[in-house]
C-alpha cells in the first residue's frame, strides 16, 4: 500500500512516496520554504558502518518532490558536531569526495533492481554524477545537466538538488514506480548509513546494490518531449617543437566540430560526432613498469566515456580491496585504440553510438572512422562494436559482443582486418554470490587456430569471510585489436582466502583483514611462466588509519631476454625471489593524509627496494597538494639502476564549477619532465572554456639557467557551448 510518506515492513524493506509540488522550490541549500513543514521528512537512516544494522547516531531527514520538469531531493544532515565536518573537495567527478562527508541519491529508473543513476555532494556544493549497472560497475565519466546547492548550519549542513527528468532514462511518461535509495557518510567518525539496511559486506559498493533498495512510488514523469542536444565546440591552439630542425617550428591551429544527442526514447540515445576533438584532456600519469609485460593507461575522453560499462565484457568484478596482482583479463574493448597510436593522435572524423534500454535488453553499438596519417604509414580505418545484454533471473544477465577494426586501403592492398566475437555470463545469487564465464575467439588477417580465450570465476564476498577462485586462458593468436591484451599465450588458475574478523571488543580497531592467494600461470605448452603466493595483513582503526604488511614469494621463467632498461638485459632463466613490504595509510579526514610504504626483497638475480608515497596536502579549504612518488632502488649482476616517477597535483577550486589545477611529472626511466595546467569554468550547466598549456623537458639536457632544456610547448583554448530542445 502507498505510505503517506514513508512505511517499512517487518523486514525493513521501505516504500516512499514523492510529494508532487505545487510551484517549483528555490534551489538554494536553505530548506526555508513552506512545503519542508508541511510535508514529514523521511528518517531513520540506519548503520552499514560501524555497527551494522543500529540506528546511525548522527541522522538525516530526506524528501522527494517533483514537478512537470524536475525531481528533487532535499536532505537535513545532521551533525553532533558540526565543526569536525570534512569538506574539501569541489572538482567535479573527483572520487575524494568520497573522503570527504557526503550525501547520495540513487535512481533506479527501470525498476529492474540492478542499473541506476547515481548523484553526490558534500558540504561545499560538489558535483559527482555516476552510472551503476549490474549493481557493481560504477561509471564515473557519465555526466549530465543538474544542481544541488548546500549550507551550513548550526547542528549540521543542508542539501538540496534539482535533476530535470530529461537527464535521466526511464521507461516512459505517466505514473511510475522506481527504485530509489540514500547514504550518508560521516567522515570525522567514519559512519555509513543508508534508509534502507544494508549489510556491512557490500562495504562501499553497498550504494550500487540495487535489489536492497526502496521502491518509490507517487512519481509522475512527463511526456516524451524531442530531447536533443547539440553540444559545438571551437579551439585554437600553438604549438612549438623545439627540436625540428633546422630551427624549431611554431604552428598556429583551430578547428571546430559538434556533438549531437538525441532521445530516440526515453531509453534509448544516439550520440553523434564530428570532427571529434579531445584538446582539453589532461595527460597520461607517468608509471614504473619493472614487468615485461605492457602497462594499461585508462580512458580520457569524453564521447568514449560515456556509457562505457555497457561495452564491459566477461564480469567485471568492481572494487578489488588489497593485493598487488595484476588483472591478465583481456579487455575485448578499449577505447584507447582508436584515435590514438603510439602516442600520436589521430584525427577522428565522425563517430556515432546508440546506448540504452529495450525491454529487458541492454543495447550498445558504435562505429568510428578515424582519419590517415599518411607520415606514420596509417590508412583511414573504421571501427565498429556491438553490445547486447538480457537480463535474466533476480540479478543477472547473459549477452554478447562483436568488434571490427578495417583500414580503408587502395584496391590492390591486402586487407589487414581484425574481428572478434564471444559470449558471457554474469550470475548473482543470495547476498554474496557471483559466478560468471566467457568465450571469445578473434579473426585476424594472416592469423588461424589458437584464436580464443576464456575464463571462469567464482567469488564469495563475505564480511568476515571471501574467497574467488578463478581460471583463465588466452591462446597465441588470440587479438583483441581495438581491446587491450597484457600477457599473451598462457594459462592461469588463481584462489583468494580472505578472513576479516571485527574487533567489538576494542575501542580503538575497527576490523582485521588477513589474506592469502596463489597464483599460477603455464604458457600454451604448459610450461610454468609464473607463480606468486601471497600472505598480507591489514589492522583498520576507528579512525580510519589502516596497517599493511605484506610477504609475497614469486618464480618467473624467462625463455627470452628482457630488456628491463635500455642498458640492463636480464638473461634467460628461471628465478626466484621473495618480496616482504609495510606501509602505513592516514585516514582521509586528516589536512596531510595518504600511504607511505616499503618494500624490499630480492629481484630475479638481485635485490630491489621500493619506496611509495601517495597523498593529499590540505592547505585550505580551496588549496590542496596531491603529490605521489614511486622510488626503485635495483641491483642485479647485470647492472644497477634507479627507476623513479615523482608527481605533483596542484588543485585550486574556485567554486564546484571553476577549478585550475597542474599536473607536475618526472619519469628516470625516460629521462622526461612535464608540465600539465588546465583551467575549467562551466559556465552553465553543460557548457565549459577551457585553457590548457602543456610543455615536456629532457632532464639530461639543461639550458644556460641549469633548468631542463625545453622540448614541447602547446597553449590550447577550448570553447564549448550545450543547447538542449
Amino acid at each position: 500500500m502507498p505510505p503517506a510518506v514513508l512505511a517499512r515492513d517487518t523486514d525493513g524493506r521501505v516504500t516512499l512516496r514523492a510529494t508532487r509540488l505545487a510551484e517549483p522550490i528555490i534551489v538554494d541549500g536553505r530548506l526555508e520554504e513552506l512545503i519542508y513543514r508541511q510535508v514529514s521528512s523521511m528518517t531513520e537512516f540506519i548503520q552499514q558502518e560501524p555497527h551494522e544494522g543500529e540506528l546511525a547516531t548522527e541522522q538525516t531527514e530526506v524528501w522527494v518532490f517533483f514537478d512537470d520538469k524536475n525531481i528533487y531531493v532535499s536532505a537535513r544532515c545532521w551533525d553532533s558536531h558540526p565543526e569536525k565536518i570534512v569538506a574539501n573537495e569541489m572538482r567535479r567527478d573527483n572520487r575524494n569526495i568520497f573522503n570527504n562527508a557526503n550525501f547520495a541519491v540513487i535512481f533506479d529508473t527501470f525498476h529492474d533492481r540492478r542499473n541506476g543513476f547515481l548523484f553526490y555532494t558534500n558540504p561545499l556544493g560538489a558535483i559527482f554524477d555516476a552510472q551503476v549497472t549490474d549493481e557493481k560497475n560504477l561509471n564515473s565519466d557519465w555526466n549530465t545537466v543538474w544542481d544541488v546547492k548546500t549550507a551550513r548550519w548550526s547542528s549540521g549542513w543542508l542539501v538540496e538538488m534539482k535533476i530535470p527528468f530529461r537527464s535521466l532514462r526511464y521507461r516512459g511518461g505517466g505514473a511510475e514506480i522506481w527504485g530509489i535509495n540514500f547514504r550518508r557518510i560521516v567522515r570525522w567518525k567514519n559512519e555509513t548509513s543508508y534508509l534502507t539496511p544494508m549489510a556491512s559486506a557490500f562495504r562501499e559498493e553497498g550504494i550500487a546494490k540495487l535489489s536492497q533498495a526502496a521502491t518509490m512510488v507517487g512519481l509522475e514523469t512527463p511526456s516524451r518531449a524531442i530531447n536533443l542536444e547539440l553540444k559545438p565546440y571551437v579551439t585554437g591552439a600553438a604549438n612549438t617543437d623545439f627540436e625540428a630542425e633546422p630551427l624549431f617550428e611554431n604552428e598556429l591551429d583551430g578547428d571546430v566540430g559538434v556533438d549531437l544527442k538525441y532521445g530516440v526514447t526515453r531509453s534509448l540515445t544516439f550520440d553523434f560526432t564530428l570532427n571529434t576533438d579531445f584538446a582539453q584532456v589532461e595527460t597520461d600519469e607517468q608509471q614504473v613498469n619493472l614487468t615485461r609485460f605492457g602497462l594499461f593507461f585508462p580512458e580520457k575522453r569524453d564521447f568514449f566515456l560515456e556509457g562505457k560499462d555497457i561495452f564491459t565484457f566477461g564480469g567485471v568484478i568492481g572494487f578489488r580491496r588489497g593485493g598487488d596482482r595484476a588483472d591478465n583479463t583481456p579487455i575485448m574493448f578499449f577505447s584507447r585504440q582508436i584515435g590514438l597510436y603510439d602516442e600520436k593522435v589521430v584525427p577522428i572524423n565522425a563517430g556515432a553510438r546508440l546506448t540504452g534500454r529495450v525491454g529487458a535488453y541492454t543495447l550498445g553499438l558504435l562505429a568510428i572512422q578515424t582519419d590517415e596519417l599518411p607520415q606514420l604509414a596509417i590508412p583511414k580505418t573504421n571501427f565498429g562494436v556491438v553490445r547486447v545484454k538480457r537480463d535474466v533471473l533476480r540479478r543477472s544477465n547473459i549477452g554478447v559482443i562483436g568488434t571490427y577494426r578495417s583500414p580503408i586501403f587502395e584496391a590492390d592492398s591486402t586487407n589487414d582486418s581484425n574481428q572478434l566475437f564471444g559470449a558471457d555470463g554474469n550470475f548473482t545469487f543470495f547476498q554474496n554470490v557471483n559466478m560468471n564465464a566467457y568465450y571469445a575467439r578473434s579473426e585476424t588477417t594472416g592469423l588461424s587456430g589458437d584464436d580464443a580465450s576464456y575464463r571462469g570465476r567464482f567469488q564469495y564476498g563475505g564480511d568476515l569471510w571471501a574467497f574467488v577462485g578463478e581460471h583463465l586462458v588466452v591462446e597465441k593468436n588470440f587479438k583483441p585489436e581495438i581491446g587491450f591484451l597484457r600477457r599473451e599465450d598462457f594459462r592461469e588458475s588463481f584462489a583468494e582466502l580472505r578472513f576479516t574478523p571485527r574487533a567489538r571488543w576494542s575501542e580503538a580497531i575497527r576490523q582485521f583483514e588477513f589474506e592469502g592467494s596463489f597464483d599460477y600461470v603455464t604458457n600454451g605448452d604448459a610450461q610454468l611462466e609464473s607463480t606468486q603466493g601471497r600472505f598480507a595483513f591489514r589492522t583498520e582503526f576507528e579512525s580510519g588509519d589502516r596497517i599493511f604488511t605484506w610477504y609475497s614469494r614469486i618464480f618467473e621463467f624467462l625463455d627470452e631476454e628482457f630488456d628491463i632498461t635500455d642498458d640492463v638485459i636480464v638473461p634467460i632463466g628461471q628465478y626466484r625471489f621473495e618480496r616482504y613490504g609495510a606501509g602505513y595509510r592516514l585516514g582521509p579526514q586528516r589536512r596531510v593524509s595518504g600511504f607511505i610504504g616499503l618494500e624490499g626483497g630480492t629481484f630475479f638475480s638481485g635485490d630491489r627496494n621500493e619506496l611509495i608515497y601517495f597523498g593529499r596536502w590540505e592547505l585550505t579549504k580551496k588549496l590542496s597538494l596531491e603529490p605521489r612518488f614511486s622510488l626503485n632502488w635495483v641491483d642485479l649482476p647485470e647492472g644497477s639502476f634507479t627507476a623513479n616517477v615523482t608527481r605533483l597535483r596542484v588543485n585550486l577550486m574556485l567554486s564546484p564549477h571553476i577549478f585550475l589545477g597542474a599536473l607536475i611529472q618526472y619519469n628516470s626511466s625516460n629521462n622526461v619532465a612535464a608540465t600539465n595546467v588546465r583551467f575549467r569554468w562551466e559556465y552553465q550547466p553543460g557548457s565549459d572554456f577551457f585553457i590548457v598549456y602543456s610543455d615536456g623537458r629532457d632532464t639530461l639536457l639543461l639550458d644556460p639557467r641549469g633548468i631542463p632544456r625545453l622540448e614541447t610547448q602547446s597553449l590550447v583554448i577550448k570553447f564549448t557551448r550545450l543547447f538542449r530542445f
